[in-house]
């Protein structure tokens, strides 16, 4: 029996990496999705996918660290699937700038898409989910909310606000029938932490290597087990979970 039939998902980062498999990952398992991102094309492919798949899903482009984007994202989930019972804040940026040459607009960048594009996407996924009586959000944080990564300091500073912002969450509307969760990924294979096409062979190497040693469990995350621990946060089988990020990192954090 497929565990989100009647239910309507969205996903925010939804075009690639995380945000895809995880839209597709619901709608495999029977929920209406909806797939929003900035970027139009590739979230359409994503649609148009579940959809050659025979799942439900549309696209709402939304740029998540703009309050009139995701307010109107909302506005248009409700009015075309009538209800929000699930929300995947997964939209998230990565840069690497030691502090000293870090330029605010760079900061606001990615606080802006990373912590205030999480906060937005909340305020708004509470506001439908209080209309209906409760409902269940997974946020996407980090490993790097929970420790030190070096030379990212707004990364860092951003998912960190993740994690807490999400224990926040959780319980102020525990009493409205809203869970709220997090995961806190190790290193993932996508396309936020691949290599450019322009890379060598030995830079290619190296890299694995590193993933490697970081990860006890001797590789980087697939999407999928991301996606995994999402749709399980998301689930009824987590029913009494709430304000919990859920490390799931090859051991990462482990030493």
């Amino acid at each position: 029996m497929n565990r989100f039939s009647g239910k309507v998902a969205v996903v925010t980062g939804g075009s690639s990496g995380i945000g895809a498999v995880t839209a597709s990952a619901f709608a495999r398992e029977g929920a209406e999705v909806v797939v929003a991102d900035l970027n139009e094309n590739a979230g359409q492919e994503v649609v148009n996918e579940i959809l050659s798949q025979g799942g439900s899903a549309v696209f709402v482009q939304t740029d998540v660290a703009q309050e009139d984007s995701v307010a109107n994202l909302f506005a248009k989930a409700e009015e075309i699937k009538g209800k929000i019972d699930i929300v995947h804040a997964n939209a998230g940026i990565y840069r690497t700038t030691p502090i000293a040459e870090l330029t605010l607009e760079e900061w606001n960048l990615v606080i802006g898409v990373n912590l205030t594009g999480v906060m937005l996407t909340g305020k708004y996924a509470v506001r439908s989910m209080l209309k209906t009586g409760g409902g269940a959000i997974v946020n996407t944080a980090s490993i790097a909310g929970l420790v030190g990564n070096p030379q990212s300091p707004a990364y860092n500073a951003s998912k960190g606000g993740v994690v807490l912002l999400t224990k926040n969450m959780a319980l102020d509307y525990a009493k409205q029938g809203i869970r709220v969760n997090a995961v806190c990924p190790g290193g993932v294979d996508t396309p936020l932490t691949q290599l450019p096409s322009t890379a060598t062979q030995e830079q290619r190497d190296a890299a694995a290597k590193m993933a490697a040693t970081l990860h006890p469990l001797g590789r980087m995350g697939r999407p999928e087990e991301i996606a995994n621990a999402v749709l399980f946060l998301a689930s009824e089988q987590a029913s009494f979970i709430t304000g919990h990020c859920m490390v799931v990192d090859g051991g990462y954090t482990v030493p």
